[in-house]
């Protein structure tokens, strides 16, 4: 069974005076639907990517549309710990809180084990994992501080529950990615903060389209119960969810967007 997309939602001012750090927010995937989504509730968002021409095309685009009192990007490459603080550094100076932090920063690739070089298998860690746990830290680290409250969503993936060939890496990544969530919420729970992740599957844009076999598109289509690939505003709807008082209740889980949940 194949099924199409539902309607786009409009907004319903879930997030309205709160301010959002979105990691890898360039461009048409998970990262740039969910500062859209984030704003059209909303708030207002410090968008950051480690591409510093898309990251700029993006701020002026989403600032066009909601104003530049609310859009605001500064260039930050995860696996460096100075960049990192001085993200969060920008978003309390200029707009004096930090609410919400999406983690959406990832890397992936492609290599059969054996054949995996160790800078192959560091460099995804590093983005993926070491990434979401340096931006956790400087999250957690001012929200406490502040003392009033806030959220963390990561991105995780299905691939951290279950095997693909040439991803030992990336998924190894993604399930570290699963545990420092259900870690960090323990801890973070003690001043009022809130860590979840989403696990999507495959979400589809136009760099994936580009570095992905159309046979193993259609693999992983034919693998979810909606017959389709997610539309990436799909899942940043579930992390808008994550991000607001409709989830009041949930910390240290990882949902799936997806039917592959073991």
């Amino acid at each position: 069974m194949t099924s199409v997309p539902p309607p786009y939602l409009p907004g319903h001012h879930l997030l309205t005076g709160r301010t959002a750090v979105v990691t890898a927010a360039a461009g048409a995937g998970i990262g740039g639907a969910t500062a859209r989504r984030l704003l059209e509730e909303g708030a207002r968002v410090v968008l950051s990517d480690a591409h510093t021409r898309r990251l700029k095309e993006s701020e002026a685009e989403l600032a066009t549309g909601f104003g530049t009192d609310r859009v605001t990007a500064l260039p930050c490459d995860v696996t460096d710990e100075d960049q990192v603080t001085a993200l969060f550094d920008h978003a309390e100076e200029r707009h004096g809180r930090l609410d919400i932090v999406v983690n959406n920063a990832g890397l992936g690739g492609t290599a059969d084990l054996v054949d995996m070089t160790d800078e192959q298998w560091d460099k995804v860690l590093d983005v993926t994992l070491n990434g979401t746990f340096r931006c956790t830290r400087a999250a957690l680290r001012r929200m406490k501080t502040a003392g009033a409250g806030g959220v963390v969503v990561n991105n995780a993936s299905v691939i951290g529950w279950r095997a693909q060939r040439g991803q030992a890496h990336y998924a190894a990544a993604k399930a570290g990615v699963m545990a420092l969530t259900r870690c960090a919420a323990v801890e973070a729970a003690a001043y009022g903060v809130r860590v979840n992740a989403v696990s999507p599957s495959l979400a589809m844009h136009p760099h994936l389209a580009k570095v992905t076999t159309p046979e193993l598109l259609e693999e992983l289509t034919g693998r979810e119960a909606f017959g389709r690939y997610a539309e990436p505003w799909e899942v940043a709807n579930v992390i808008v969810f994550l991000a607001s008082g409709y989830s009041s209740y949930l910390t240290g889980e990882v949902l799936s967007v997806s039917s592959q949940h073991p």
